[in-house]
C-alpha cells in the first residue's frame, strides 16, 4: 500500500476566513453545458440518452471514482503506467477540471473540514440550491490560504500539465468521434448533457454525504476532532460508484474499497479487483489496521 500524502499544509490559514466570489471562466464553461443540454432536450432520440447514460457512468465510475479518487487523490493502489493515463484521461474528460485541479479541490475541501470549523462553502450548510450554485459557478478566496503541494510526480508529468493546461478541449476529439455516430443529438447528449450531470452528480454526492442530517444511516465512524462528520447513503451504491458509503472513506481513506460492510454495493472495487486479477494494478490498499486508528470513534 502506498504511504499517504499530505498536500495542505494549513499553517497559519483560516479554513472559516474568506469570500464566496463568482468564478467567470466557471460560470461561462458550466453555463455553456447547461444551455448545451437545454438544447439536447429539443433533438433527443432514445439512442442519444441512452448513449449519454452509458458514457457518463463509464467516465465517472473509471475515470473519476477509480483513477482520480481512488488512485490519484489517496493512492489507494497503483497502477501500470499506460493504465494509470488512461484512467486519469477519462476522469478529466468527466469535465470538472483537470488532474491538478481535482487534486487542489479535493484536498482544499478535505483540509478544512476535517478542522473543528470550517466556511459554509466547505461545510455545505448554506443550502441545497444555494450550495449547488456556488458549486457550478463560484470560488471560494482565502484571506489566509492553505499551501498546496502537489507531489512531482504528478505535477511535473508532462501528461499531467499537458491535461491541466488543456482539460475543457480534450471534450472536442470526443464530440467529433460522438458527430461522426449519431450527428448533432450525440454531440449535445454525449459532452453537454452528460458534463452537467457528471458535474452536478459528483456535487450531489459531496453535498448530501456532508449533512448527516440528511442521512438516515449517518455511519459507523467518527473523524475525531473533525468539524464535518461523512455519512453513508444506503441502496444508492451502484448509482454512486460505491462513492456513498462516505463514513467509511473519511475513517479510512487508505482503502481502495469504500463499501466496507456486507451488503454496501462498491462498483469501484469491483473495477480495481478486476485490474488487480489481470496484474494490472497492485499496492492495493485496505483499512489500517486497529492499532492504528486512535483518530476514529466507533459508534456504540
Amino acid at each position: 500500500m502506498m504511504e499517504p500524502v499530505i498536500r495542505v499544509d494549513g499553517t497559519g490559514a483560516d479554513p472559516c476566513l474568506g469570500t464566496v466570489r463568482l468564478d467567470w471562466p466557471k460560470t461561462l464553461w458550466n453555463g455553456a453545458m447547461i444551455a448545451g443540454t437545454i438544447a439536447a432536450l429539443f433533438v433527443a432520440t432514445w439512442q442519444a440518452v441512452a448513449m449519454s447514460l452509458v458514457l457518463t457512468y463509464a467516465t465517472l465510475l473509471v475515470g473519476h471514482s477509480v483513477g482520480m479518487h481512488r488512485m490519484m487523490i489517496h493512492r489507494t493502489f497503483k497502477a501500470k503506467p499506460w493504465l494509470a493515463r488512461t484512467l486519469i484521461y477519462l476522469g478529466t474528460l468527466v469535465g470538472v477540471s483537470g488532474p491538478s485541479g481535482i487534486i487542489r479541490i479535493h484536498d482544499t475541501r478535505d483540509w478544512a473540514q476535517r478542522g473543528a470549523f470550517c466556511h459554509d462553502f466547505f461545510a455545505h450548510r448554506a443550502g441545497f440550491w444555494q450550495d449547488l450554485a456556488w458549486n457550478l459557478f463560484y470560488r471560494f478566496e482565502f484571506a489566509r490560504p492553505p499551501l498546496v503541494t502537489i507531489e512531482p510526480e504528478i505535477a511535473d508529468d508532462p501528461f499531467t500539465r499537458f491535461l491541466d493546461a488543456t482539460w475543457r478541449w480534450q471534450q472536442l476529439p470526443l464530440a467529433v468521434l460522438l458527430y461522426a455516430a449519431g450527428g448533432w443529438p450525440f454531440v449535445l447528449w454525449g459532452v453537454c448533457a452528460r458534463v452537467l450531470v457528471s458535474t452536478a452528480g459528483h456535487w450531489s454526492v459531496t453535498y448530501f454525504c456532508h449533512n448527516p442530517h440528511l442521512s438516515p444511516h449517518p455511519g459507523r465512524w467518527l473523524v475525531e476532532g473533525a468539524g464535518i462528520q461523512a455519512a453513508n447513503l444506503p441502496g444508492l451504491g451502484l448509482l454512486t460508484y460505491g462513492e456513498c458509503w462516505h463514513n467509511n472513506h473519511h475513517a479510512f481513506p487508505e482503502s481502495a474499497r469504500i463499501g466496507l460492510e456486507p451488503g454496501q454495493t462498491d462498483p469501484g472495487w469491483w473495477v480495481i479487483r478486476a485490474f488487480e486479477r489481470a496484474g494490472l494494478v497492485y499496492s492495493v490498499g485496505i483499512p489500517r489496521p486497529v492499532a492504528a486508528r486512535d483518530d476514529l470513534i466507533e459508534r456504540a
